[in-house]
């Protein structure tokens, strides 16, 4: 295991060894990360948001050139262990097709106690595709939305396919493992699913609070869960496609959804 240093000295250690390096690809599987609650989040871009956060990070594994660039955001947390590694190492943690510079191996946040304040919630009912899964939590953070639900059946949050998609969105936007049937029967909210078989969206009344349910890509929302929601919502199309992506028809509904709550 990589433990944080006691203090984070710039050049700390030059190169990664063989354990670290099997420390850092293991983050990859799911069981894994569950046992051990880190992750990872890889680029330039995507490293800059976290290290500018409060968020504890384990490791830094970086290029010089990053490094020399970046003192300002890597000062600030000395919990973390600072690596210089090259090219060749680069490759062999990283999970993108072309590594961008940096990869950082971050400690997942505690779960947050549900409170029910006014506002939007999304719940996500066995999404699966990581992909989608990320940009979910994307829309969610461009929209104010700070906080999802994920049933059985959902994709890993932390799926490093799933932190490169969301784009920093983890740091603003909550995730729950939930059973999704509870939390909807509990809600003080109204409950829209998003449903082919619907009411035409720009029928619906948009609203201050909510909660928007959206369902698997190929099969969508269960019928368990979609008897607990009281407004079902499509959104008409003109053309010949079958159906919208599950994230594409997110942000459809947000947008008209939640336009009250500006």
């Amino acid at each position: 295991m990589i433990k944080p240093s006691p203090e984070n000295k710039l050049f700390l250690c030059d190169m990664l060894t063989k354990a670290q390096i099997k420390y850092i690809q293991s983050v990859t599987q799911h069981k894994f990360r569950e046992e051990e609650k880190v992750f990872l989040a890889e680029g330039a871009k995507i490293a800059a948001e976290w290290l500018a956060s409060k968020a504890t990070i384990r490791t830094i594994a970086a290029l010089p050139e990053w490094v020399s660039a970046n003192i300002r955001l890597i000062s600030a947390h000395p919990e973390a262990e600072l690596v210089q590694i090259d090219q060749v190492q680069l490759e062999k943690i990283s999970t993108l097709q072309t590594p961008n510079q940096v990869v950082l191996v971050v400690e997942m946040p505690e779960d947050m106690p549900l409170l029910w304040e006014p506002g939007w919630y999304l719940a996500l009912d066995g999404i699966q595709d990581p992909g989608n899964m990320g940009t979910l939590i994307r829309i969610a953070d461009w929209f104010g939305i700070d906080r999802i639900f994920c049933g059985e059946g959902c994709a890993d949050v932390y799926n490093p396919k799933v932190v490169q998609s969301a784009m920093g969105g983890h740091l603003r936007v909550k995730t729950s493992k939930v059973d999704l049937s509870a939390t909807l029967a509990a809600s003080p909210y109204p409950v829209f699913a998003a449903m082919l078989e619907g009411t035409p969206l720009y029928q619906v009344q948009p609203a201050k609070s909510g909660i928007l349910v959206v369902g698997n890509e190929s099969k969508g929302i269960s019928p368990a869960v979609a008897a607990l929601c009281g407004q079902k919502v499509t959104i008409p199309g003109r053309g010949g496609a079958e159906s919208l992506n599950a994230a594409v028809s997110a942000g459809i509904l947000c947008a008209w959804l939640t336009s009250e709550t500006g």
